[in-house]
């Protein structure tokens, strides 16, 4: 887990500076395992303190995303209410380097009281959690209860006393001595040695321990009993001098990211064991950090555990028409036979004289080519000539009926899957109610789910994303495949721009021209978003088609989103999502 100890010390450290004395404004629960709490502080106004418990983004940190909340908050979530609202933060503890953080607050009771509550921020994978503590160290409730069925070690239920999670006695990053150290580390059992630090040293990740190995041996692989004396000088001093640098605040916070954009790791010291393989992107704050690398991910889960149903649905259909495109594509190829069927019936026409009822077969010459070869042609026995081939010729009708329906259905089977993987690309970058409940809405529209019947008054829909570019250009962005209609055929103008990635599904974009010639720059930046906003968003050389509103239309009877254009042109670009966000309104 790169959420180690240590840098869980400095998301601590950050907190203190501006939250100590700060009072508690609001407190929201946005999904099951997340909370967010609103401070208002004297100095800096405003700041949201998000909680999650969730096993795999376990953290707690200060936020900027907007994050939508249920309709009726969860039980939690009102049992904070009541007893942390105007609740001023006192203090934040951890214990050593665990990753546990305790809040203090004081606050006042039902009589009127003054006392201390602590909410605790467990960070410790699938047992991860967020626990309210009250008086005599009870625990008031928690964001998950641990009953007896769940756990044999350690249980968190209401009403019982907290108790510590089990601890392993490890050294200090900032306190250890060189050669006890050195002693332990090469008298380690593990064949790794990046594991055997990580045993060693608390609250430090697998990342920086592989960092450390790879300072000490300039990249090379040895278990720790092989470690020479010089490399375990270089080990040691890498860690102290990394301590150093955290206690006088030199450190730096690094975001690892591959070549394709995607996000792998991070740590609070500069990492150099991936060479060309990672690019690296540095942070100001801990904080800041933490909420870019996971706000994308839980998007992601959260989205996915709302929307499953969906994705069951989609993915079901697209290989239901797959495979029916295969089957009538396989069919289609038999289908070409069917000249043959009809020189068949000619060649029996053109030679009744010599064919008699009874006969099984007949060699016949074709005289369609000049040398006239013979031809083996069936005969029904039961049949007269005349019949064989008047048989031949309903077999060739049949046929090229059949041709010419079955791709009319593959080029309806096509546009079909086209259609569904648009709605898959929109679920998947969906991001609140209001968006799933506009996929149900279309989805119910064409008859793939039923309408929803439910009485509850449903989320209004979204307006377009909006961003903006460097030249002053309003960009929109539609969020499914009916805004996406709405954005292009009834919002625009015909002389703003339209762009959509080639080859890809994704959203409609349109630059707003104001009546004027639009800027290269712009209609570039509008590129970038157009792959950003779609199936192709971690692709590298994107091809973006670009045209004016006016050059692109609506075929009769086509699904939501599908348009038709002509005139355009094309950009590659490869999007960049630092770039797509400083621009997003």
């Amino acid at each position: 887990m790169a959420l180690d100890g240590v840098f869980l010390s400095l998301v601590r450290k950050e907190l203190a500076g501006c939250l100590i004395g700060a009072r508690v404004d609001k407190i929201h629960q946005p999904s099951r395992d997340n909370l967010v709490i609103s401070l208002r502080t004297v100095s800096s106004g405003t700041k949201k303190l998000f909680f999650s418990a969730s096993a795999g983004t376990a953290r707690v940190h200060l936020t900027q995303k907007e994050l939508e909340n249920p309709k009726v908050p969860p039980m939690f979530c009102m049992l904070l209410r009541k007893h942390l609202s105007s609740g001023k933060l006192i203090d934040i503890r951890q214990d050593g380097f665990e990753r546990i953080l305790y809040f203090d607050f004081e606050a006042t009771d039902e009589l009127g009281d003054r006392v201390i509550l602590t909410l605790a921020s467990e960070i410790m994978g699938r047992c991860s959690n967020v626990i309210l503590i009250g008086k005599d160290s009870r625990v008031i409730d928690s964001i998950k209860r641990v009953s007896e069925d769940m756990s044999s070690v350690r249980l968190v239920l209401p009403g019982i006393k907290y108790s510590l999670p089990p601890r392993d006695e490890r050294m200090s990053l900032f306190d250890f001595d060189k050669y006890t150290l050195i002693d332990e580390f090469k008298s380690s059992k593990q064949q790794d040695a990046a594991k055997a630090l990580v045993r060693l040293i608390e609250g430090i990740s697998p990342v920086f321990a592989r960092e450390a190995v790879f300072y000490s041996l300039h990249g090379n692989e040895k278990p720790p009993i092989e470690f020479s004396p010089d490399e375990c000088d270089r080990l040691a001093f890498y860690l102290s001098n990394c301590a150093k640098e955290i206690s006088e605040c030199k450190n730096k916070y690094v975001l690892l990211k591959d070549k394709n954009g995607l996000m792998k790791d991070f740590c609070f010291a500069d990492i150099h064991q991936y060479g060309a393989l990672m690019t690296v992107k540095e942070f100001e704050s801990p904080s800041e950090l933490l909420d870019y690398f996971y706000s994308e991910r839980d998007v992601i889960a959260q989205t996915r555990q709302r929307a499953d149903d969906l994705f069951k649905l989609l993915v079901s259909l697209s290989e239901r028409i797959a495979r029916r495109v295969s089957a009538q594509k396989i069919e289609l190829e038999e289908c070409k036979n069917r000249d043959e069927l009809r020189l068949k019936g000619d060649l029996i026409m053109s030679n009744l004289y010599r064919l008699e009822k009874g006969m099984t077969a007949a060699q016949l010459e074709n005289y369609y080519e000049e040398s006239c070869p013979q031809v083996e042609i069936e005969l029904d026995a039961r049949l007269t000539p005349s019949q064989n081939a008047q048989k031949y010729y309903l077999e060739y009708r049949k046929a090229d009926t059949a041709e010419k329906k079955l791709k009319e259905l593959i080029a309806s089977g096509e546009e079909e899957q086209l259609y569904i993987d648009s709605v898959f690309d929109s679920l998947s970058r969906a991001s609140t109610e209001s968006e799933l409940y506009s996929i149900r809405s279309e989805l119910a529209a064409g008859g793939y789910v039923k309408p929803s019947r439910s009485k509850v008054k449903q989320p209004k829909a979204l307006p377009p994303i909006e961003y903006m570019s460097s030249d002053g250009y309003k960009i929109l962005v539609g969020r499914n495949n009916r805004q996406n209609d709405e954005l292009t055929l009834k919002t625009a103008e015909k002389t703003d721009i339209w762009l959509h990635v080639q080859g890809f599904t994704g959203s409609h974009v349109i630059i707003s021209a104001m009546g004027g010639e639009v800027p290269f720059e712009t209609i570039e930046q509008a590129a970038h978003i157009a792959a950003f906003n779609s199936s192709a968003r971690s692709s590298s050389l994107v091809p973006v088609d670009y045209t004016l509103v006016r050059f692109v239309k609506k075929p009769s009877g086509a699904k939501p989103g599908m348009v038709i254009f002509t005139n355009q042109k094309t950009l590659y670009v490869t999007p960049d999502e630092d770039m797509v966000n400083s621009l997003k309104k």
